[in-house]
């Protein structure tokens, strides 16, 4: 049995939408390159036919992979959390009081991060060692590089 996983609306609307776009748009046409190799003849030397259904078989375990998650996968309910303190979908500002530098980030479900876009994942050292804290806290965070000390500077909602 898989595990729950939470996600914000948007972050599960992708995965359906990309869910729809393999079962409707994508297996169709690998179904019709299969189609096109049968058609060439003999299957036993057939590159193309074997790089269909590799690419079948591939293509199967990845929407298998997402209707399991879909399944298992719940909308997180920001209402009915604490507003004061970082958790998944807060945006906090935190400062690296090492060098002054501040920094913005959404903490995000681990599908959902993009680092560039100031989504952080759930599961990355930082946001963990930001769990749970407030405006004001400090945070000292192992990182690959070694330890820094971040403090939170805002939470937004």
């Amino acid at each position: 049995m898989s595990e729950i996983q939470y996600f914000s609306e948007e972050g599960l609307q992708k995965l359906k939408d990309e869910l729809e776009h393999l079962t409707s748009v994508e297996k169709p046409m690998i179904s019709a390159q299969i189609g096109e190799a049968i058609d060439m003849g003999d299957l036993s030397e057939n590159a193309e036919y074997d790089a269909a259904k590799e690419a079948q078989g591939l293509l199967e375990l990845k929407i298998n992979k997402l209707q399991t998650l879909l399944v298992n996968a719940r909308i997180f309910d920001e209402s009915r959390v604490d507003t004061t303190k970082i958790l998944l979908l807060a945006i906090v500002t935190i400062k690296n009081l090492a060098n002054g530098k501040e920094m913005k980030y959404t903490i995000v479900p681990e599908k959902e991060a993009d680092i560039k876009g100031g989504k952080l994942s759930i599961n990355s050292p930082i946001a963990k060692g930001l769990l749970g804290k407030s405006v004001g806290d400090t945070a000292e965070i192992q990182v690959p590089s070694g330890v820094i000390t971040f403090e939170v500077i805002k939470i937004e909602r």
